[in-house]
């Protein structure tokens, strides 16, 4: 699915001189290498503050504790994502309440956000899912009616624009109240092994979580809030800080991908392709609100798992995300939920697939890749 040891080649000098330098002068936690990447991540997404963590579940957990939410205070997400979004929400004894999603972008629904809303909300967390923004001017309308906190979980979308209304851009991550990412390895923007960071445009805000991130500490052995032990280690910092001058260009080759995809594919009776947000009406050369963290294709006629098979047999790599929406996992169960609220998620975990998606791609693979799943499809 992603080929980490093709892109190590572009950038291998820089980061071996990076690595001996932290190794030679032993900085490995909170040093010089962390604080260059934290400016220069702040200039990359015109944000006052960057604070790196250990990873992205750390950072929507500190992101919740930041705000001060508080056991039975309910926070709304979508049901159609990765469990670690409300993971955090189980952990601090919040109540998750989720919703469903969009049928085209995957992305939550607001007009289902606003039906969930009651006394007890205290915040919003769209989930920026596969590489895109979800409707933020439509949930920070939402948020501000009804004053909640609106948190980004942007652990797949590093590097995407939003588009307003109005014309003005700003990028993913930087538009709520904080954000949260992930630089998992497989990420847009990976590390070398875990790590993540926190956004945010709130001084007294950004003030608060420099304390969690550090056992609570401002000042060492004088611990002035409750805290976590989640920081960011420097040689995690120096593959973030060599790639982070590549992201645009990393996302553009996803984007590349994404039309040769799209055009392979856009015929097909069977195959939905997938939608970029309705601003940017397609994905076009000057497009940068889709990064493509994944390219997931719906599958029609009940035939997904017959062409994941096929892939298989094919030697392609590809993912189901997700196949089991989160509530209908064991761990977060609640009579609250019915399953008649939930008919988009419901399909998406029956129909999606992810193809390969990555900066490696060429031509050649592309053409086998598409040339299976079109052979398959008809024998399927």
């Amino acid at each position: 699915m992603v080929d980490l040891t093709g892109q190590y080649q572009g950038i291998k000098e820089e980061l071996r001189e990076a690595f001996d330098r932290i190794l030679d002068s032993a900085s490995f936690i909170n040093g010089p290498e962390v604080s260059a990447f934290q400016e220069d991540l702040e200039r990359y997404l015109g944000v006052k503050h960057v604070i790196p963590c250990a990873n992205g579940t750390d950072a929507l957990q500190i992101a919740m504790m930041g705000l001060g939410l508080q056991p039975g205070d309910e926070v709304i997400t979508a049901d159609f994502t990765f469990a670690a979004t409300v993971e955090v929400i189980a952990l601090l004894q919040l109540t998750p309440v989720l919703v469903d999603v969009d049928p085209e972008t995957f992305n939550i629904d607001p007009v289902a956000v606003e039906r969930a809303i009651t006394p007890k909300t205290k915040a919003i967390v769209p989930v920026h899912l596969f590489g895109q923004c979800a409707d933020m001017e439509a949930l920070l309308a939402i948020a501000e009616k009804h004053g909640l906190y609106l948190i980004e979980d942007n652990a797949q979308a590093i590097g995407a624009n939003y588009l307003f209304s109005d014309g003005r851009r700003q990028m993913a991550g930087t538009l709520g109240h904080v954000g949260a990412t992930s630089f998992f390895p497989s990420k847009n923007l990976g590390a070398y092994g875990d790590g993540g960071a926190l956004f945010t445009n709130d001084d007294a805000l950004a003030h608060t979580i420099r304390g969690i991130v550090n056992h609570g500490m401002y000042r060492r052995y004088y611990h002035d809030v409750v805290g976590v032990n989640s920081r960011l280690d420097s040689l995690q910092a120096a593959v973030l800080r060599a790639k982070l001058p590549h992201l645009d260009a990393y996302c553009d080759r996803r984007r590349q991908a994404a039309r040769y995809y799209n055009a392979a594919f856009k015929d097909h009776p069977l195959l939905s392709v997938p939608v970029t947000v309705r601003s940017c009406q397609g994905i076009c050369d000057t497009c940068d609100c889709h990064v493509f963290h994944q390219y997931t294709l719906k599958v029609g006629g009940g035939k997904r798992d017959a062409l994941a098979a096929r892939l298989s047999e094919a030697g392609i790599p590809f993912g189901i995300y997700y196949p089991v929406p989160l509530h209908r996992q064991k761990a977060y169960a609640d009579a609250r939920y019915r399953e008649a609220d939930f008919p988009v998620t419901n399909r998406l975990c029956e129909e999606v697939i992810s193809l390969p998606m990555h900066t490696e791609l060429d031509p050649e693979q592309l053409e086998f890749i598409c040339k299976t799943v079109l052979e398959s499809l008809k024998q399927a």
